[in-house]
């Protein structure tokens, strides 16, 4: 017997043998082979498509992410703007309550200068006359004569003067 060229009896057993071992792996080993092999392709199947499912929601992610930065930058532009403009206005305000204050002083300092003023000049006035009708009376005491018509006289003038310098 050479191992090249079997016999047929070698042959003949060699094929029932191979038809048995064959008969029982169909039977009992390749529907277990596929069935892993099936399984082994489910799981690929759907762990692929829970790769796109979550590639699809990191994107969908990403894009509310950068629809709420650009919500959020332009929330923020409004504010500045908003907290510049309230800035401005409360500076315009205070500028104005300091230029109304400001005339309010110098007008009620105007009308001081003013009161004051006038009371001086009354003031001096007065003794101006009061200065004149002394000096007055003392010339007169001493070139006229004391009758009564010149005394009652010289009284008039210096009534007359004393409402003059009080009605100035």
């Amino acid at each position: 017997m050479s191992l090249i060229t079997p016999d047929f009896g070698l042959l003949f057993w060699m094929v029932i043998i191979f038809g048995v071992v064959f008969f029982i792996l169909a039977k009992f080993g390749f529907p277990v082979i596929t069935k892993a092999v099936r399984q082994r392709s489910d799981h690929i199947e759907e762990s692929l498509r829970a790769a796109a499912e979550a590639r699809a929601s990191l994107e969908q992610a990403a894009r509310r992410r950068e629809e709420m930065l650009s919500q959020t930058r332009a929330e923020q532009g409004r504010i500045l703007q908003e907290a510049s403009r309230t800035g401005e206005e409360i500076i315009a305000k205070a500028r104005e309550t300091a230029k109304s204050e400001a005339a309010e002083i110098i007008r009620s300092a105007r009308a001081d200068i003013e009161n004051q003023k006038e009371t001086a000049l009354r003031e001096l006035r007065s003794q101006v006359s009061a200065l004149g009708v002394a000096v007055a009376e003392k010339i007169v005491r001493k070139e006229m004569e004391s009758t009564p018509e010149q005394l009652d006289l010289l009284q008039r003038y210096a009534d007359e003067a004393s409402r003059e310098a009080q009605m100035n």
